[in-house]
């Protein structure tokens, strides 16, 4: 029987398992991921905000696997041996695999920017994201027991996607928070800093405006083109350009990380050829001079023909990576040829907080209310592709006038 190897129950692995499991042949699945759970990584900013509890974007792992064909194993990757064909667990036995897929996820990016680790809290998975929420909680306390106005003010290191929805999460949890602080909501203030001069580049510049006008709109400070050069205990420092000299300071008690991300440190631990932890991988997805591991989803590099640049991370081409690795996979185990992998984007909607969005549907442009609709929607598809209906119904966001 051949072994199988699944590493890492995100979008791309889990979607990858889900699709082998239901095919007919001779050949074991065996799942390793450090938690028990799936989680929706593109919603963690309404739990780090508190707009959404983390069991309404969360399910058991296990509630999808057929274990009659999948094995699963809650535990860390050490080590990946492609040579051997061996995996390396932090508190199992290590495990032989005749084909392996790797999809472990991304890490927070820091560029190397002094003090960003130790001073800002990261949004990378489910507790990093509690954390956030719980800090503004305890920060909002602070401010009634200083009133040190220092406490009201959060700020967002990076205007990127994953920045913008953030602020808009933050929006919705302003009363919230205000009432915890004891004071009114324009008290409250949420400030992004980006070192870009131009936001939400992935759009038109017209669609890209309306972004930034509803986020200042909804009272957030948008600091553009501040580069930031450290970050001391509640407080930021930045220049305005590249060039400037002069270093100004925003404080706030609530800094949080969104500037970018990498993929798993275990890929350039494993001696994979790798750039901030993404592999250049084969046009069927599979590692150079590894034919039977592929590597998809946050730690896998796949060149955009248009653009000549790999395609951004997103959890829709990590879904459509992990289909189509099932299906390469397959073929190689019956002895057929694998296909190059292709991706054409349905689309890309932001949504900043509960009813406001903007983004595009295909070529379409959608903005406001009916854009929050289409983002919603969104993660419902996800979840019944990779959960099922019963993840649907009980996850599901149809909360969609409100």
């Amino acid at each position: 029987m051949k072994q199988i190897v699944v590493l890492g129950a995100g979008y791309a692995g889990l979607k990858a398992v889900r699709s082998l499991q239901k095919k007919e042949g001779d050949f074991h699945i065996t799942l390793v991921d450090h938690n028990d759970y799936h989680y929706e990584a593109t919603e963690l900013h309404e739990v780090a905000s508190g707009t959404q509890p983390k069991t309404k974007i969360s399910y058991p792992i296990r509630d999808v696997l057929d274990t009659k064909r999948v094995t699963f194993i809650q535990d860390s990757v050490v080590k990946i041996n492609p040579e051997s064909q061996s995996v390396e667990l932090k508190n199992h036995a290590t495990l032989q695999y005749d084909y392996a897929v790797v999809s472990l996820g991304f890490c927070s990016e820091t560029f190397g920017i002094k003090g960003a680790k130790e001073n800002a809290l990261e949004m990378v998975d489910v507790p990093s994201s509690e954390k956030i929420y719980q800090h503004i909680m305890e920060m909002m306390k602070k401010y009634r027991e200083t009133q040190d106005e220092k406490y009201l003010q959060i700020l967002i290191c990076g205007a990127g996607f994953t920045g913008i929805e953030l602020a808009g999460a933050l929006v919705d949890g302003r009363k919230d928070y205000a009432k915890a602080a004891g004071v009114s909501e324009d008290k409250i203030k949420i400030s992004c800093v980006e070192a870009a001069t131009r936001v939400l580049p992935m759009f038109d510049e017209k669609l890209a405006d309306y972004g930034v006008e509803l986020i200042k709109k909804l009272g957030v400070n948008l600091m553009t083109g501040c580069m930031i050069k450290e970050i001391k205990p509640g407080e930021v420092l930045y220049t305005k350009g590249k060039d400037d000299p002069e270093v100004n300071t925003v404080a706030a008690a609530t800094i949080i990380w969104t500037t970018g991300v990498s993929g798993s440190q275990v890929i350039g631990e494993s001696g994979f050829e790798q750039r901030r932890g993404r592999v250049m991988v084969n046009a069927d997805l599979t590692a150079p001079e590894y034919p039977n591991v592929y590597i998809i989803g946050d730690v896998s590099a796949v060149m955009d023909p248009t653009s000549n640049r790999p395609y951004p991370t997103t959890a829709q081409i990590a879904t459509r990576m992990g289909l189509h690795a099932a299906k390469n996979l397959y073929n190689q185990l019956h002895s057929k040829p694998t296909e190059a992998f292709t991706f054409h984007s349905l689309g890309t909607v932001a949504s900043i907080g509960n009813t406001h969005a903007l983004g595009l549907v295909g070529k379409t442009q959608v903005k406001g209310y009916p854009a929050s609709v289409v983002k919603k929607s969104i993660m419902n598809k996800s979840l019944l592709d990779i959960g099922g209906l019963k993840e649907l119904l009980s996850k599901g966001r149809f909360d969609l006038y409100h």
